[in-house]
């Protein structure tokens, strides 16, 4: 991925078969006990609740961090993969390694929702970004890099831990929720569109600024942000 031919924008997407056996498989609840004691209920109800209660952040996209082989519309709300390298400015915020985009708008404290459409698309990675990501490179998408996220692939979803988590076979998302907690230490996804979670990064400590993460892996299929109307809180 990231090379001028156009391959698939995902490198660990080519290998996923070879690295199954490495995966392991984590219950609904593995994980999932954030420091604000939204604990295994915060799985089904507290995680909705908080997420409710909270208008959705207006994200948009920053073009400048775009890869080149990634379409951004001209509202900045939804990104695809074309598989076409194209030639751009090589900025220091530009990647180069991985087929990602940032949102423009970056957070250093609070609790902040979003939404991005997913139906129709077989492939993505969505999560959230540290501002000192590594850009130009091939890193593995960690915690431990800077990057806090989840992946589709056909009918498999991982979690980006290390190693990678297989997550439990669930009905396909239409919407994905992305919850930041900042001085929690903690981001969680939910299917917006059944009201269920699928996973939680917990015991972080966020030192630095943290922006929405994009990766489109499907040629030629938009994600979409669905647009909020105020900041977190």
């Amino acid at each position: 991925m990231g090379n001028k031919e156009g391959v698939l924008p995902w490198e660990a997407v080519g290998r996923r078969r070879r690295v199954s056996d490495e995966v392991r498989t984590l219950s609904a609840t593995d994980g999932a006990l954030p420091i604000e004691k939204i604990h295994h209920h915060f799985v089904l109800n507290t995680l909705w609740r908080e997420t409710s209660a909270i208008q959705q952040v207006s994200v948009t996209l920053d073009v400048e961090t775009a890869h080149p082989q990634l379409e951004v519309s001209e509202d900045r709300k939804r990104v695809r993969w074309t598989g076409t390298w194209r030639s751009l400015p090589d900025t220091g915020k530009r990647f180069t390694g991985w087929a990602c985009v940032l949102g423009s708008e970056g957070f250093t404290s609070g609790r902040h929702y979003w939404e991005v459409e997913v139906a129709g698309s077989r492939g993505w990675i969505l999560g959230v970004a540290a501002e000192s990501v590594e850009r130009k490179g091939g890193v593995s998408l960690t915690p431990e890099t800077g990057v806090w996220s989840i992946r589709r692939w056909d009918d498999v979803f991982d979690a980006f831990t290390s190693p990678p988590s297989r997550l439990p076979a669930r009905p396909i998302p239409g919407r994905l929720g992305v919850y930041l907690s900042y001085e929690s230490g903690t981001v969680s996804f939910c299917d917006a569109d059944t009201k269920s979670h699928l996973h939680t990064f917990t015991g972080n400590k966020f030192t630095e600024k943290l922006y929405p993460f994009f990766g489109p892996c499907d040629q030629h299929q938009w994600l979409r942000i669905c647009s909020g109307s105020a900041p977190g809180v």
